[in-house]
């Protein structure tokens, strides 16, 4: 193919430095000569590059923010949550005072860890929705009861402090790591490690602060803030059951874990874990009480959505580009016309139909190139001032602006060949009268 094209007579005078500087020197004053015209003609295609440059940045952005959130809940993870049943909320005295008990139990983790292969650890954990008060300071937090290996297991990162060790959790020590934003909330001014908060008439000290979890589900409540205690020291405080009294009712809910999360040993068996713990946990529950998270399927999905996304995007894209290329050929035809005479002079002084093609094609990749660079250069800053401005997180891919421009720099050569053959089968006699 190569050898074919090496071989072509168009590409053999291109490739001849004398004839390409001629060439290049006789389409810039071309172009110069009409420069609104050959600016507003490259405006399409410089649209069309930011367009291509911009929105794959966006898409990227959005499909990589996704991902770092999905991978944030580990690719080995298997996430249980207890859910609340639809019929269980109803708004009348007889539910209110009632005891509503669902969710996962230790039945379910018991059997999970014995019956499914592969399962090196199971962490289980509670949430009770309560006040917590730092002297005059309170707010409305979730307070979650957790093992020690909770951090790692949720990929969460401390950023001050340590969490609660095996020792306490064993000991149901009154000792707590909040989140940052209620740190913030409780504590604006100062740190709040080695102090102390107050839920109820209980206070826990302080030992750490951890960061806030952009993939928290609102199990129990849609606040989030966070503090966590030792599993143990939960359930010795607060007991199974939980009351909320509410307008002179009560609600009282019984759930004996609000999450568990599965750690599977290996990467290829999560999928056939999964099935298999959504088999046990179906079979153990008959009301839709519980819902499951599998992390690596949803990075699968996120990988599958982007490429549609990037599909999408860049066909919209290409259309601008389409845009910009029709405006070269209307141009470059206009162009045509208007210089019958110089071209049928240049035929009559013995300039080839190949000479004459390889000029104009020569202009319309100076026009899209141009086009291209300018496009490039504009795709590139779009995303910046978005991601400044709007907060948003864009990606720009190394090889998103090479694309641009080289479909660019095609587009301008595809929609040149028709004006320029057309220059070229021009009759030297008639374009010589032309007027």
């Amino acid at each position: 193919m190569m050898t074919f094209l090496l071989r072509h007579p168009i590409l053999r005078l291109v490739l001849s430095p004398q004839h390409l500087k001629r060439t290049m020197t006789l389409g810039m004053k071309s172009i110069w000569l009409h420069k609104l015209r050959s600016f507003l003609t490259a405006l399409g295609v410089v649209f069309g590059v930011a367009s291509v440059v911009a929105m794959l940045a966006i898409g990227e952005g959005a499909s990589h923010e996704a991902q770092e959130q999905i991978r944030k809940l580990g690719s080995q993870n298997i996430i249980l949550r207890s859910a609340k049943p639809s019929d269980s909320a109803g708004s009348s005295n007889e539910t209110r005072s009632m005891v509503i008990d669902y969710g996962l139990t230790t039945k379910d983790i018991t059997q999970i860890q014995r019956t499914v292969p592969d399962i090196s650890l199971v962490v289980p954990s509670r949430f009770i929705s309560d006040v917590v008060w730092n002297f005059d300071r309170k707010t409305d937090a979730r307070i979650v009861g957790a093992l020690p290996i909770y951090p790692q297991m949720r990929n969460r990162r401390l950023t001050e402090g340590r969490f609660f060790t095996d020792l306490e959790q064993k000991d149901r020590v009154a000792v707590c790591v909040l989140n940052q934003s209620l740190a913030t909330k409780l504590y604006p001014l100062n740190t709040p490690t080695g102090k102390a908060v107050r839920v109820r008439g209980n206070y826990y000290r302080v030992v750490g602060v951890i960061e806030d979890d952009s993939q928290a589900a609102a199990t129990a409540n849609d606040t989030p803030e966070q503090m966590f205690i030792p599993f143990s020291t939960l359930m010795d405080q607060y007991g199974e059951t939980f009351f909320r009294f509410r307008s002179g009712s009560f609600e009282a809910e019984k759930v004996e874990f609000h999450e568990a999360i599965v750690r599977v040993g290996k990467l290829e068996n999560v999928v056939k874990s999964a099935a298999a713990i959504r088999r046990i946990l179906e079979v153990n529950h008959k009301k839709n009480d519980w819902t499951m998270i599998v992390p690596i399927e949803l990075l699968r999905q996120a990988e599958r959505t982007k490429q549609i996304f990037s599909i999408v995007l860049g066909s919209i894209a290409g259309i601008s580009l389409l845009v910009g290329g029709i405006g070269i050929m209307n141009i470059m035809l206009a162009s045509v016309t208007e210089r019958t005479r110089e071209i049928g002079i240049r035929r009559a002084l013995g300039a080839k139909q190949t000479d004459i093609v390889v000029q104009f094609l020569i202009e319309t990749i100076l026009l899209s190139g141009a086009g291209g660079v300018l496009g490039v250069l504009l795709g590139l800053a779009i995303p910046m001032l978005i991601s400044h401005f709007a907060g948003v997180t864009t990606v720009i891919k190394f090889w998103a602006p090479t694309l641009a421009f080289s479909i660019s720099v095609i587009t301008g050569i595809a929609f040149g060949i028709y004006p320029a053959r057309r220059a070229a089968r021009m009759n030297p006699v008639e374009a010589l009268r032309h007027e």
